[in-house]
């Protein structure tokens, strides 16, 4: 069996590129009334490897092998959210999820805009 080691590494570093990027991770901007919202997280990248060969004093037998692994872990963060001119961050609830953050989005955005638009004292 032979190692192909770097063409391994090749493979896995493709694929994190492919995953990880902003299209796949982050998603489109979307419409949520007259608020544009678009979604934005936070991504971590790892990654091992290791690889050997050796041989068996009592049958002489010679063996190799090698293993990689790769994880990505994504984190949504919130929303950048405009209405009209004005742009804003909603942060999403770190104990509630993304489905609590998308329930509560609507009402949210309205409040959070509301309260930038008002006259500074």
């Amino acid at each position: 069996m032979e190692l192909h080691f770097e063409e391994l590494l090749n493979q896995i570093t493709e694929f994190m590129k492919t995953e990880a990027n902003t299209n796949t991770v982050i998603g489109e901007q979307f419409d949520l009334g007259e608020f544009k919202c678009v979604p934005v997280i936070k991504v971590g990248m790892g990654f091992g490897s290791g690889g050997g060969e050796g041989t068996d004093a009592k049958t002489k037998g010679k063996g190799q092998g090698m293993g990689a692994g790769a994880g990505v872990g994504i984190e949504p963060i919130g929303f950048l959210v405009t209405k009209g001119d004005k742009i804003s961050f909603v942060e999403a609830g770190k104990t509630h999820g993304l489905a609590a953050a998308f329930e509560k989005i609507p009402d949210l955005i309205e409040k959070v805009v509301d309260k930038r638009m008002e006259p500074a004292l």
